[in-house]
């Protein structure tokens, strides 16, 4: 796959032609702050009525500056449009097309799909379009999504809590839903489809029972209604075990006739309420939730009857492939391999299974997860984490529209040239269900994410949803514009702070392929010393396996032989310290701390050398962000410089008590000129955050 980069070196961002004040801001505009001056009068027409065609006619009344040529809104069924001929082949139902036409006599400006939801989309591009320096005149635009279903799970709770969420309350104000519908619901479905995201699992995935009781489908059929015209479905999060906790079953055996038909009147009643309703998230036999494996079926037996109940509504099953427990105490990353390859082409046709882009748990660095490419009848459909779950909470300045393409990018080894990509969009087996998933960063937070850069992730992950060649630096540069305006000085500065700030995360809080180092429970800070927790895989020295002699956890053949999980080409490539990316090292070999790195140093100097090089660059971004004071509204400016302030102090903890650990463990000195950490390591262990952010249940 080759990631597309055309426009990036051809912005004009000096070309556009609505500058943005260094107002007040605080933040809750996201992307879409570019409104047209009050004077003048945009000229747009509809062809066609409809809720969601009239959204677009007022997105781009509100954006369009005055002066533009005359713009028409409308789907290809329009009849003043078939004489015109126009390309809609290959659009399907959410593409658009955006060009200069003569229509009736006059040249105008036409907005376009083949439905409304591709006219609201193809809306959106032009205002991106414009926002980012180009110009209305002689403009082309024709896209179509590559991925089927785009979709932000949320992992909120009903008591309006968020795991993992580090922007305040739940959206969802389930208290006073469905009488009350906050202004609030209608402005998170605009952002989303601005950026093309289609679909809103609305609670957790430690699901409770209650969330298919009658009040609170009625609950979120108040939140459907909102999001329908902005091509936006809802689906939710069940739990396995509701036939007992709701229905008085005895058993939730998905080979019960009875359980069966119970899930069937629950889906029946959920689309009276919920027409369009798009189906289920499930969550099973992984951290305590229950599943078939309970009453010794398979995950296919269990998706495929659930698959069975929203099949005559159009609905669709998405069955995580996050398998956590303890029936492969060898070694956790090779757990969901174990049980799901087996069953590639058992599961129904309306089931995607949802695969994380690494095997352990969304750590700042993971290969990519092995089932990928591995189960070519089955749709798979990867997840990301938008959330920093392990990159810093939203205090941390982390883009990670690298991490997203890192991992399309990767090649699975199953065919030449096969990226995971190609899997998750189908092409690869020619499946036409496919989709790609995010785990929410959004709250009730002001500013939605938490901090101004955190949107940046939502947007990223919608963009790369529809489109995964996309580059993540263009998405960067197209974010900053129309997050920030159009100064060049800004858009440069913001792009490089953002291209290479992950990779800082990775440095300060483990380099060379080691991950799950953080503190337990709340995972906020480090705790690679951490080995008294019930099970093994709970435990960060089970995953970095340090001592005097060496670091890293052997997935070869002499150890838990993790790497014949990959492809052929892939795994040889892994088997090997000497052709497994540096970046990837430790992640599958123990290795000696004085073993020579490709630059020279021995292992120990090269990880030092990270941990500095992450602390360095985040001191990099504080000068940089500096740089912009007075080009940047003050109130954003002012809290990403006190969080990139916490970043930098943060990133030291990070790196010294990461160092302090290691010595203890490799009894070797820093290199020369290194400096020391600031503390004993007692001092380090005996940090404790009872009430850091984010729920756990």
């Amino acid at each position: 796959m080759k990631r597309f980069c055309a426009w990036a070196t051809a912005l004009s961002l000096a070309a556009v032609a609505l500058p943005f004040p260094a107002a007040a801001d605080d933040g809750y505009a996201l992307w879409l702050r570019m409104t047209a001056p009050s004077v003048g009068q945009v000229n747009v027409r509809l062809l066609g009525a409809s809720p969601t065609l009239s959204l677009a006619d007022s997105e781009l009344r509100r954006a369009l500056p005055a002066g533009s040529p005359p713009v028409v809104v409308a789907t290809a069924s329009a009849p003043s449009l078939h004489a015109l001929r126009l390309p809609f082949e290959g659009l399907g139902e959410e593409g658009y097309l955006v060009r200069s036409v003569t229509l009736d006599g006059q040249r105008v400006l036409l907005v376009a799909g083949n439905s409304d939801r591709g006219a609201l989309y193809g809306a959106f591009a032009l205002i991106r379009h414009l926002a980012t320096g180009g110009k209305a005149d002689g403009v082309t635009l024709r896209s179509a999504p590559k991925i089927k279903l785009r979709v932000l799970d949320h992992w909120d709770n009903l008591d309006e809590s968020v795991e993992r969420g580090y922007a305040g309350q739940s959206l969802w104000d389930w208290w006073t839903l469905p009488d009350f519908r906050d202004p609030r619901y209608t402005d998170y479905a605009r952002a989303n489809a601005s950026i093309g995201i289609n679909g809103t699992v609305l609670n957790n995935v430690n699901a409770k029972a209650d969330s298919l009781t009658a009040p609170y489908i009625a609950k979120a059929a108040a939140l459907a209604d909102v999001f329908r015209p902005w091509g936006i479905k809802v689906y939710l999060s069940v739990k396995f075990s509701a036939p007992i906790e709701l229905g008085g079953l005895k058993t939730a055996d998905p080979r019960d006739p009875v359980v069966a038909a119970w899930w069937k009147a629950k889906a029946d009643e959920i689309y009276r309420t919920i027409p369009d309703f798009g189906g289920f998230l499930v969550k099973a036999n992984s951290e305590g939730q229950p599943g078939p494996r309970d009453y010794g079926a398979s995950h296919a037996d269990g998706a495929n009857m659930l698959a069975a109940a929203v099949k005559p509504h159009g609905g669709i099953v998405m069955w995580r492939a996050f398998v956590y427990a303890e029936t492969d105490p060898e070694d956790r990353a090779k757990q969901a391999y174990t049980e799901f390859k087996p069953l590639d082409g058992q599961f129904a046709g309306n089931v995607l299974v949802q695969v994380k882009n690494g095997a352990i748990d969304f750590q700042p660095r993971e290969p990519f997860h092995p089932l990928f490419g591995a189960m070519p009848r089955t749709p798979l459909m990867i997840e990301f984490q938008i959330t920093k779950e392990y990159l810093g909470f939203a205090t941390h300045l982390a883009y990670l529209g690298p991490l997203f393409t890192e991992v399309l990018d990767a090649k699975t080894g199953q065919k030449p040239g096969e990226t995971v990509a190609d899997v998750v969009d189908g092409q690869a087996e020619h499946h036409k269900l496919s989709g790609m998933a995010g785990v929410a960063n959004i709250g009730r937070d002001r500013d939605w994410s938490g901090s101004t850069f955190n949107q940046a992730n939502w947007y990223a992950f919608g963009r790369l949803a529809w489109d995964p060649e996309l580059s993540a630096q263009d998405i960067a540069r197209a974010w900053a514009a129309q997050t920030f305006g159009n100064d060049p000085q800004v858009i440069d500065t913001v792009t490089a702070m953002m291209m290479g700030s992950r990779e800082a995360v990775v440095d300060y809080t483990g380099a060379l392929g080691l991950a799950h180092l953080m503190a337990t429970g709340h995972h906020y800070g480090p705790g690679p010393w951490v080995s008294d927790l019930a099970r093994p895989e709970w435990n960060p020295t089970y995953y970095h396996r340090a001592d005097a002699n060496g670091i890293g956890f052997d997935r070869t053949a002499s150890g838990s032989n993790a790497v014949s999980q990959y492809a052929g080409p892939v795994a040889k490539a892994f088997a090997k310290p000497e052709t497994t990316p540096e970046s990837m090292l430790l992640w599958f070999h123990h290795l000696p701390w004085d073993r020579r790195m490709k630059d020279g140093r021995t292992l120990w100097e090269d990880l030092v050398a990270h941990y500095d090089r992450g602390v360095a660059y985040v001191a990099g971004m504080q000068q940089q962000w500096d740089s912009l004071r007075g080009k940047i509204d003050a109130e954003r400016w002012q809290k990403t410089a006190t969080y990139l302030a916490i970043q930098e102090r943060e990133a030291r903890w990070w790196r010294d008590a990461s160092l302090a650990y290691w010595m203890s463990v490799n009894h070797r000195a820093l290199p020369a000129g290194v400096r020391a950490p600031e503390h004993d390591l007692a001092w380090y262990k005996a940090q404790h955050f009872p009430y850091a952010p984010g729920h756990t249940p």
